[in-house]
């Protein structure tokens, strides 16, 4: 990576903006208006963020003061309550404009469900309000191999001091959106090696966010690393995860969800891009006997196969969020559990297929002028690369194998 001007490191430095409070969605189908109106912008400059590594604060900002990051938050506790599907197809329109951007607040609604399954009713009340009035959640997420063997292995402790005060040390890596954060809530383990999720302020003592992502791919998410040294922590800012580990939830399916919907916009922005620069700037092969590229039998044919795989992981996806919606509405038995998380590890299945597929084949359908670093329309094949990797497919396949053949229920975890 080239070195940074001082500009860029004050931007790669920066600390999130005081929360204001944002606008309220009232429903749904607001929801998903107010998602198309970002992405509309945010596709703008997408390549030209990604090019430069320009990490997107002000649309950040923008997403906040919109009010979509509240739209999780039940309605019990003053937010909308939006449904999975909803919440899919969000992730989907954003992805589908600057994945890396589209990203970034993931995290963000993971940690509400997590609250929703995990958190008492005085960490509710105090956590949704904060989002409600604008605040960011950002996770302090799994550490690299050096420091853990296992991607769930915590290499956080929190502890009380001689004074009685509870504190926290540690690091971790693979931080989307902690960068951005008024909140960055991590998984550590107590004093009796419980695991617990412990929030802390972006701000406060102790706490470091280091810029240190530079993958090739989902570039400007920001994705580092957070060393905690010696952090206080609220009593009431610890969520006892050992509580419920052994109930069935729907946190696990979730996040693997919104993982999908992820890959399922990078497909849908490659599928778009392709068909445009096919439409308005490919030459046909001087054999073809045609005067427009996008007469050519063989691309027809590309075209149609992408159109196919990118539909279908679509609608099996939408079909996956639609069961965590039909399952949210009673209490989950552990056949539930098992259900739901096939049901999205078929999804992330074709989700993964078509992102990877879709930004491959945007190039070759285009043609050699699409190379050019002016387009940069390999990010989109970069993107997909990249974020499908958090959590191998090819399990993935061997957890559907198992339940299918066997009657094997998934383990439970975030990565099912």
């Amino acid at each position: 990576m080239e070195p940074r001007t001082n500009e860029d490191l004050s931007a790669h430095a920066r600390l999130p903006l005081p929360p204001r409070p944002p606008h309220r969605i009232a429903s749904e189908a607001e929801a998903l208006g107010v998602a198309r109106a970002l992405a509309g912008d945010f596709r703008r400059e997408a390549a030209l963020r990604d090019r430069e590594r320009r990490l997107p604060w002000d649309e950040i900002e923008r997403h906040t003061a919109s009010g979509l990051g509240a739209i999780s938050v039940p309605r019990a506790y003053g937010g909308l309550g939006a449904s999975f599907r909803t919440l899919m197809e969000v992730f989907a329109i954003l992805c589908a404009a600057d994945a890396s951007l589209g990203q970034i607040p993931q995290n963000h609604y993971a940690l509400v469900r997590h609250l929703v399954e995990f958190g008492s009713e005085s960490q509710r009340r105090r956590f949704f309000a904060d989002v409600l009035a604008g605040h960011r959640l950002g996770n302090a997420g799994p550490e690299r191999k050096a420091r853990a063997a296992l991607v769930n292995q915590a290499t956080a402790r929190v502890e009380r001091d001689a004074q009685g005060v509870l504190r926290a040390s540690g690091t971790r890596h693979y931080s989307t959106g902690a960068m951005f954060a008024h909140w960055m809530p991590f998984r550590a383990v107590d004093a009796l090696d419980r695991p617990v999720q412990v929030w802390v302020r972006r701000t406060a003592p102790g706490v470091r966010v280091i810029d240190d992502w530079d993958a090739f791919g989902q570039r400007t998410t920001a994705s580092g690393s957070v060393v905690l040294e010696n952090v206080p922590v609220g009593d009431d800012d610890v969520v006892a995860l050992h509580a419920g580990q052994d109930r069935p939830t729907l946190a696990g399916p979730f996040s693997q969800l919104l993982q999908a919907s992820i890959d399922l916009g990078i497909a849908e922005g490659a599928l778009e891009d392709a068909l445009a620069y096919v439409r308005d700037q490919t030459r046909p092969w001087i054999d073809s006997g045609l005067e427009r590229a996008h007469d050519d039998p063989h691309i027809l044919h590309e075209v149609g196969a992408l159109a196919i795989d990118v539909h279908a992981a679509r609608e099996v996806l939408a079909e996956a969020a639609d069961l965590l919606d039909a399952l949210a509405q009673r209490p989950l038995t552990e056949a539930d559990s098992a259900e739901a998380s096939v049901a999205v590890a078929r999804a992330k299945v074709l989700t993964t297929e078509a992102a990877l597929r879709a930004g491959e084949h945007l190039l070759e359908l285009a043609g050699t002028s699409s190379v050019r670093a002016a387009h940069n329309l390999d990010r989109h094949w970069r993107n997909a690369r990249v974020h499908t990797l958090h959590d191998p497919v090819r399990w993935k396949v061997h957890l559907i194998g198992r339940f299918v053949l066997n009657g094997e229920a998934p383990r439970r975890h975030q990565w099912n």
